[in-house]
C-alpha cells in the first residue's frame, strides 16, 4: 500500500441542481479549501447537506473518496459525451469531503480507522449514489457505473473530534476486518439484483 495522504478537503454549500426536469437541493458540488477545517461529531465545519435522510448523520459525517478514481470517472465523460476536452476532474466534483491517496475500497474495511494528528475517523459503509450523482456526471447510467466499478469511495463517522488539514498524512488502523468496502458494495449489489 502506498503512503497514505489526505491530499484536499472539500466543502460544499446546498444549491439548486438540475435533475432531469427537477430542481432539487444538493451540496453535492464540493470545491477544495485551504487550511485547518474542525471536525465535530456531524463532519466537517462549512460542510452541508441538502438531504438528511440519506446524507449526513453520524454515521455518514464524512465522505472520503480516492483520488486516483477522478481520472476513471473524466474517462466514462469522455466515453458518454458528456465532456468534450480531456482536462482532470477537480477534487470535490463527486461530493467527496476528504480527497485521500493510497487507500482503495478493497483495502479498506468498515470498522477501519483513519487516525489523522488531530482527528480519528471510522469507515462505516460505502457510498451508494443517487441520481443527484447522474447529474452532476452529465449522465444517466453514473450512478450504476459507480456500484459496477466499485470506485465509491466511503462513508466516516467521527471517533474523535478534532480538525483536518489539506496534506497530513494519516494511519490506518485495522479494526475487526470482516468485510472491506468492495466486499459490502458487491453484497449491496446481488441484492439489488435479486
Amino acid at each position: 500500500m502506498s503512503a497514505l495522504q489526505l491530499v484536499h478537503i472539500n466543502l460544499g454549500k446546498v444549491r439548486p441542481l438540475r435533475v432531469g426536469e427537477r430542481k432539487l437541493m444538493s451540496a453535492i458540488g464540493k470545491t477544495p479549501v485551504h487550511g485547518p477545517v474542525s471536525v465535530g461529531p456531524l463532519g466537517l465545519a462549512g460542510d452541508e447537506q441538502a438531504d438528511l435522510s440519506v446524507h449526513g448523520g453520524l454515521d455518514k459525517a464524512v465522505y472520503a473518496f480516492p483520488l486516483e478514481h477522478l481520472a476513471y470517472w473524466q474517462q466514462q465523460r469522455l466515453a458518454h459525451g458528456v465532456s468534450l476536452f480531456e482536462e482532470p476532474l477537480l477534487p470535490g466534483f463527486v461530493g467527496e469531503n476528504l480527497s485521500l491517496t493510497g487507500l482503495r475500497e478493497d483495502a479498506v474495511y468498515i470498522g477501519d480507522r483513519l487516525r489523522f494528528t488531530h482527528c480519528v475517523l471510522r469507515v462505516t459503509q460505502p457510498r451508494e449514489p443517487c441520481g443527484k450523482f447522474n447529474a452532476v456526471m452529465g449522465y444517466p447510467q453514473a450512478a450504476r457505473d459507480m456500484v459496477q466499478s466499485g470506485y465509491c469511495g466511503f462513508y466516516l463517522a467521527v471517533e474523535r473530534e478534532g480538525s483536518l488539514e489539506p496534506g497530513e498524512s494519516f494511519e490506518l488502523v485495522a479494526g475487526s476486518r470482516q468485510m472491506s468496502i468492495a466486499q459490502a458494495l458487491a453484497l449491496k449489489r446481488h441484492k439489488h439484483l435479486r
